[in-house]
């Protein structure tokens, strides 16, 4: 096994390094001139004005040694192996860090008339146009944030829509394989929640029929689902939910199984959701702010948050002229920067790249699995000897009921290795869930490694189980005592700061 050891450093706290009159930037001058500058503290209004700013005072080296040092004690993409299940960490291209469009719009303010933004407003359009066409759907809005704020905009449409018609629908069906933030957004919006088990790994198509009825609102699935299955039956549950009077939500977070070889419209889908910083490669997380796209067919598209983006043969515009629009879900448009990020990704690699993508996803998760078949400690429940897509879900179960060795210790030994953790405990159908996505951004050798520190792990669990148990030892941080970590306020640096020099840290 390689041998890894995380940088650890003693100074955490930028604070800690301040010392009285130092500086990094000598700000301009506000006092009057022949210009006619005048002092700021003019312009303010009377007791608005801060009489000092608590800010560290340290040089710009400092600072630079400061968050270099802080990227050396964390991990990402960029660093190593992130196979974080059901977020899809690929890699990011640097193409769109870099990119000339993203400085532009440093100088671009949303209240800008339209004619002076056509350039910004002809991308996200485009955009728009692109990913309604790999969905199978007719239109778009860009404003929702992230993934969840994606789903709550699709139920809330949902039932809109009933509303609209004059029907109580107030059911909305969600498989128990679903993301937890499916059962948050649909309890949100008011719906009362129906589980609908699995059978399998699929959803159960007896209970799913026993289910609807004229109070379904509609499903809220992903296609593939969490385990990394297509629904097979995918079809069938769309003609039973529509025979009922219900709608499908498509949730995109795992698209990436499917993208350039199937289509949730085609499926039946009525409203998709995508989340922009999975699939289409912008950093999310700590890396960024997400993009939660939502698209709609046909008569749902008069639901759409507005405005939407047009174009009449001339120029760009907002399209406020949505029928049955249920308003804006935030301010402005969206969160333009991952969008442009996803619009250079997909400009990038086109139709055929797109598809390239989900070829060496479902065959990096299928390699992946080959490989643990030979590894003792590990199961793959469900849906034995199918293929999967893009992820695929392990349990821990063997070793956490043979030597007491859990899915979390496994999750936390990997970080001795210089790999990242899988997610773990999810889905919730199954025990000691490690949930492994490696995309297609990770090669042959980074998975073979994988596999092969899973199974010194597992031999290390039943020879020396309490070594697991330590683990990490390699890391800037180690064990932590996670009952201490959730009820004591100890690990937080600022608070351990403002105790130290006797600063006030407001009630959260």
């Amino acid at each position: 096994m390689a041998t890894f050891r995380q940088a650890k450093w003693r100074e955490l706290l930028i604070y800690e390094l301040s010392r009285e009159g130092r500086r990094g930037f000598a700000a301009p001058s506000f006092e009057e001139d022949d210009a006619g500058i005048v002092d700021v503290g003019e312009l303010v209004p009377p007791g608005m004005a801060r009489r000092r700013i608590e800010l560290p005072e340290v040089s710009e080296v400092e600072v630079v040694r400061h968050f270099t040092r802080l990227s050396q004690m964390n991990w990402g993409v960029d660093s190593g192996t992130y196979p974080l299940g059901s977020c899809t960490m690929k890699y990011n291209p640097k193409i769109s860090e870099h990119n000339p469009l993203l400085s532009k719009l440093l100088y671009v303010h949303p209240e800008q008339p339209e004619e002076t933004v056509q350039g910004l407003l002809e991308v996200l359009y485009w955009l728009e146009r692109w990913l309604a066409e790999i969905t199978g759907m007719d239109r778009g809005s860009l404003q929702p944030s992230a993934g969840a704020h994606g789903e709550l905009t699709g139920v809330l449409m949902i039932r809109a829509y009933h509303e609209n018609r004059g029907e109580k629908r107030d059911e909305m069906l969600i498989p128990d394989s679903a993301h937890g933030t499916n059962f948050a957004s649909a309890a949100m919006a008011g719906f009362k929640v129906i589980t609908i088990p699995s059978r399998d790994g699929y959803v159960d198509l007896e209970a799913l029929e026993a289910a609807v009825s004229e109070r379904t609102a509609g499903i809220m699935l992903t296609n593939p689902n969490t385990l990394g299955l297509f629904e097979k039956d995918i079809l069938e549950i769309s003609r039973i939910v529509h025979d009922a009077g219900g709608l499908l939500y498509y949730d995109g977070a795992n698209l990436n199984g499917i993208m350039g070889y199937a289509r949730p419209g085609d499926m039946g889908f009525d409203i998709v959701h995508l989340n922009l910083h999975k699939t289409f490669a912008s950093p999310h997380g700590g890396g960024g702010p997400g993009a939660g796209v939502v698209l709609a067919k046909g008569e749902l598209v008069n639901y759409l948050p507005v405005p939407l983006i047009a174009y009449d043969g001339e120029k760009y515009y907002w399209d406020y002229s949505v029928k049955h629009s249920i308003g804006m879900v935030r301010a402005y448009y969206g969160n333009i920067v991952p969008l442009i990020k996803a619009y250079i990704y997909i400009l990038s690699m086109g139709g055929e790249g797109l598809k390239k993508a989900t070829e060496q996803a479902v065959l990096a998760t299928n390699y992946f699995i080959s490989r643990m078949k030979e590894v003792e400690g590990y199961d793959i429940p469900y849906a034995a000897g199918v293929p999967r897509k893009h992820e695929v879900v392990l349990s821990a179960k063997p070793l956490a009921r043979d030597y007491v060795v859990t899915a979390e210790d496994v999750a936390k030994a990997l970080l001795d290795y210089g790999v990242h953790a899988p997610t773990i405990y999810f889905p919730p159908i199954v025990e000691e869930a490690l949930m492994i996505e490696f995309t297609e951004s990770e090669p042959k050798e980074a998975i073979d490694y994988y596999a092969r520190v899973l199974a010194e792990i597992s031999r290390e669990a039943r020879e020396q189980p309490e070594n697991v148990k330590k683990r990490p030892v390699n890391t800037s941080v180690g064990r932590l005592d996670m009952v201490k970590a959730n009820r004591m306020d100890t690990y937080i640096p600022s608070v351990r700061f403002a105790r130290k020099y006797g600063r006030k840290i407001p009630p959260l």
